[in-house]
């Protein structure tokens, strides 16, 4: 990343969710939705802007959380099959290794609307019904699972299973984050800007 360029976040192309996490500087961001796929996730230095980690989720990306102790970013993705079902993942991303594992045991998985680090050893998850089968509610609510674990940075991929997930029935609205992520990247752009032109020999 150097000052003159103009799309530090070339990476992601358009922005469809932005996350920071205070605590260690850095910033993910998730690429455009719809139904174009492979979708990027990106993970930013705030003080340089460098990309210190890209991978690809096979769904558009929802929700995304930083853990509060470990270099862990839970990242909820999926969408409508167009049918049937509502399929998706829940990805952990190591940040330090770059490895993306898929937490769901089922094979097709469930869509993660949102995601919320409780503390560090319980991560809440709402997700979308598994389908819309004589559900006229099922694109409007959704069912919330909180998931225990002891240590996180050794959870083995396909280990949540339907017991994990299970959850009571709520209202779980579909928000649009493209223009909260559009405004994110403008202002960390702009402060690492600023901060460029006061130390220009850090760079």
């Amino acid at each position: 990343m150097t000052a003159a360029d103009p799309h530090p976040f070339s990476a992601v192309e358009e922005p469809a969710l932005a996350v920071r996490d205070e605590r260690g500087g850095l910033l993910a961001v998730a690429g455009r939705r719809g139904y174009r796929v492979p979708v990027p996730v990106a993970v930013y230095d705030t003080s340089d802007l460098s990309c210190r980690v890209l991978v690809h989720s096979r769904f558009p990306v929802h929700a995304m959380a930083f853990h509060p102790a470990l270099p862990l970013l839970a990242v909820g993705t999926g969408r409508y099959d167009g049918g049937y079902f509502f399929e998706g993942e829940l990805l952990l991303l190591h940040l330090e290794t770059s490895e993306a594992r898929s937490l769901i045991e089922h094979e097709i998985g469930r869509q993660v609307l949102e995601l919320e680090w409780v503390d560090e050893h319980a991560l809440r998850i709402l997700m979308a019904p598994p389908d819309d089968w004589q559900d006229k509610q099922a694109r409007v609510e959704g069912h919330v699972a909180v998931v225990h674990r002891d240590n996180w940075a050794s959870v083995l991929a396909r280990s949540l299973t339907g017991r994990d997930l299970a959850g009571p029935r709520l209202p779980a609205p579909r928000p649009d984050g493209r223009e909260a992520a559009r405004q994110m990247l403008v202002e960390v752009t702009e402060a690492w800007r600023v901060q460029s032109a006061d130390h220009p020999a850090d760079l």
